[in-house]
């Protein structure tokens, strides 16, 4: 299976980072259907080389899982994102998240390195899949419509942290702890933007990873408005988001019930069916529920 499968049905992307081979080893074998490797925020600028060698070398004794491991790379802007790659990608990671790009020129750009790369090592060309962090500040926020046209461009998931900082602001949470109106707006300019791409959209952290209740309830919201998975901080959030964005048994139930329903009728636009009409978008979203079960 290749990173870029993987991703298309991914519901939990675990951050570990990559200067710590019992981290990693301890995320491999956790639940999360994707393990981002973190060689940007959780490594020290003076630890970065030493990193790349240990990631590249996780990724070398762990062959079998390497579709489900993929690596944050530093930002472009940094300098330090080709040395990145041109360590990992000898070892074939399945794919690759591109923290605060500016835009669609930042992805031409990683897709034009992936590409180079993949043909010096035999890697099967385009098949390095790429997450892109899309809203860590203002340029790109306002550029997450930009993204259509890249068949390795996976999914798309969003920061407030970054952007706060790149305002001025001093906080971007109100008094009940829920963000404020400028970062709800870059989580749904990631939500539309991922459509637009044809991508996962995937929500941010939930930074509190002994809140079970708080994670639960901020899952199946994203879930509920379409997001297709989250971002993972610590193993033991895995499980509980891989519950969350997968459909119940009782969604499941209903949505076999619709799609039946329509295939019993086919030249009717609009059902009637437990006092409800149903009409198109329920019978595409009933098929969406049982492509995600599957």
């Amino acid at each position: 299976m290749s990173g870029i499968a993987t991703a298309h049905g991914a519901r939990s992307w675990l951050f570990v980072p990559g200067d710590s081979e019992r981290k990693m080893a301890k995320a491999c074998a956790s639940e999360a259907d994707i393990v981002l490797i973190d060689l940007e925020d959780a490594v020290a600028e003076d630890e970065k080389t030493d990193a790349r060698v240990k990631v590249q070398q996780f990724l070398r004794d762990n062959e079998s899982e390497r579709h489900r491991l993929w690596v944050r790379i530093n930002p472009l802007s940094s300098g330090l994102a080709l040395s990145d790659l041109v360590r990992i990608m000898p070892a074939a990671p399945g794919g690759v998240m591109l923290p605060k790009p500016i835009g669609r020129k930042d992805v031409e750009r990683i897709d034009h390195y992936l590409a180079a790369l993949e043909a010096a090592h035999d890697i099967e060309p385009g098949t390095t899949g790429v997450i892109v962090v899309a809203t860590e500040t203002p340029h790109s926020t306002l550029a997450t419509r930009e993204y259509g046209g890249f068949d390795r461009l996976c999914a798309m998931t969003w920061g407030a942290e970054d952007l706060a900082t790149a305002l001025g602001a001093s906080t971007n949470r109100t008094p009940t702890g829920d963000y404020t109106f400028t970062y709800q707006f870059a989580r749904s300019a990631c939500l539309i933007g991922a459509s637009v791409a044809e991508a996962r959209a995937i929500e941010t952290m939930h930074g509190d990873f002994r809140d079970e209740a708080g994670l639960r309830t901020l899952a199946r919201t994203a879930s509920a408005e379409g997001f297709g998975g989250m971002i993972a901080i610590h193993p033991a959030q895995a499980a509980i988001i891989n519950e969350c964005f997968s459909p119940s048994a009782e969604e499941l139930t209903k949505a076999h019930e619709i799609v039946a329903l329509f295939a019993a009728y086919p030249g009717k636009g609009t059902i009637g069916h437990g006092g409800v009409m149903l009409d198109r978008p329920h019978l595409l979203r009933a098929e969406a529920i049982i492509a995600r079960a599957r």
